[in-house]
């Protein structure tokens, strides 16, 4: 077994089971006629979420919030959506505190909860998401919204509430992205409280055909500058960000958008890179809650692998996670639209051919997805829903083993979407 970076092949016979996330519980995985390297970033230290994010208001990027607004302004906070495990009670209490004391009072703040094209959340999951300040929050619609200018001749569309108000806030996290290199800062607004306009090109084939759009590249990757300027139209005055990694949040940081993206990619970088010298036949990628909710989701964990910077299958190789999917393919806009290209395909080469023509907003995971199916195979196992997975041009089993041929080298990636292979 190996822990942290890895620099030559390490063999764990897997006589000795791994534990690997499944839902918000684990599964024992045990591949005892295959040679299996696991595979653990460094994962960094642990901090206390609320100490973390006082302290990163108390020394932002940029001037301190109090300075930017006045006490009669009116305030809209983005925060993110269940898809993401934003501790969003902590950040939006430790905002709510500061404009409290810059004299903006509570009945000031609209809170909206930044969708994109993802299903709305419920009272339940609102209630659990920001505790005593639910009754604060509001769903995005991505139909009612105000464009603001362009970028790039691309019209950017923000949700109209937040044209009403004087000053726009964020929350969010930064951590690894297919596109945007690491999500967070003004993201959490362009696209989790955007318009299908700058959805549909942000994640369109032709911006994420272009050069610098990857996983963990933030400098140089036509996406995030294509976000930040339009966070700039959209008025993104300040973000309060976290970022975590295994051992939970490892820091938090506050200010100007850009600033704050940069700082805590950093920070995910030195815990979240692990370097692998080897090829395998096939990569155990773990996933969990809330992540594996859904297909749409889950299959972050195959493009990461895939298409991150550095691909460790072989020829024919392929991906294998297990996930729980109790949502199916996904209830929202994009993960129907996602359901409804991959399940209507021939083939991942013909359907990439066609997407390559153009989709609609929400539909990029498919082409993403099936970009990586070209060359691997992606079995889903442990799943409540493997129709869906077999109708979405990918491979459904009962559990890992079965997903696995005997003799295989197998690299097991515990924490896929919080490990950068390198």
């Amino acid at each position: 077994m190996v822990t942290g970076r890895l620099s030559a092949a390490a063999v764990l016979r897997a006589s000795v089971p791994v534990e690997l996330p499944l839902g918000e519980g684990s599964v024992s995985v045990s591949l005892p006629d295959c040679d299996v390297t696991v595979c653990r970033p460094p994962g960094g230290e642990a901090v206390d979420p609320r100490t973390a994010a006082e302290a990163a208001v108390d020394d932002p990027h940029g001037p301190r919030l109090a300075r930017r607004i006045d006490p009669d302004d009116t305030v809209g906070i983005v925060v993110t959506d269940v898809t993401r495990a934003t501790p969003d009670d902590v950040l939006l209490d430790v905002l709510l505190d500061e404009l409290r004391a810059a004299g903006v009072a509570r009945e000031q703040v609209t809170v909206l909860l930044g969708l994109g094209l993802h299903r709305p959340m419920d009272d339940a999951e609102i209630d659990r998401a920001l505790g005593e300040h639910a009754d604060l929050a509001a769903n995005h619609d991505p139909d009612a919204t105000v464009e603001v200018g362009t970028v790039d001749g691309v019209p950017v569309e923000i949700n109209e509430r937040l044209t009403r108000v004087d000053t726009v806030l964020a929350t969010g996290m930064v951590e690894p992205h297919q596109y945007a290199g690491f999500s967070g800062g003004a993201k959490t607004v362009v696209v989790g409280a955007g318009g299908e306009s700058q959805i549909g090109y942000t994640h369109g084939p032709e911006l994420l055909a272009r050069d610098g759009v990857r996983l963990g590249r933030v400098d140089d990757n036509p996406f995030r500058e294509f976000v930040d300027e339009a966070g700039d139209l959209a008025g993104v005055a300040f973000s309060l960000n976290v970022t975590h990694g295994p051992s939970g949040i490892l820091g938090a940081a506050a200010g100007d958008p850009r600033a704050v993206v940069g700082d805590l990619a950093e920070t995910a970088r030195e815990a979240l890179a692990a370097t692998v010298a080897n090829e395998y036949d096939a990569v155990v990628a773990g996933v969990g809650a809330p992540k594996d909710a859904n297909l749409y989701q889950t299959t972050r964990a195959a493009t990461y692998v895939v298409l991150g910077a550095r691909n460790p299958l072989r020829d024919g190789g392929r991906v294998v996670i297990p996930a729980a999917l109790p949502e199916g393919a996904g209830e929202g806009t994009g993960e129907r639209r996602f359901y409804e290209w991959l399940s209507g395909a021939e083939s991942p080469g013909a359907l990439y051919d066609e997407m390559r023509e153009g989709y609609e907003p929400g539909a990029q995971r498919a082409f993403v997805v099936a970009r990586a199916l070209r060359d691997h195979d992606v079995y889903v196992t442990d799943s409540e829903h493997p129709e869906v997975v077999e109708e979405c041009l990918m491979h459904a089993r009962e559990s890992v083993a079965d997903a696995v041929e005997p003799g295989s080298e197998v690299l097991v990636v515990p924490d896929a979407l919080d490990t950068l292979l390198v």
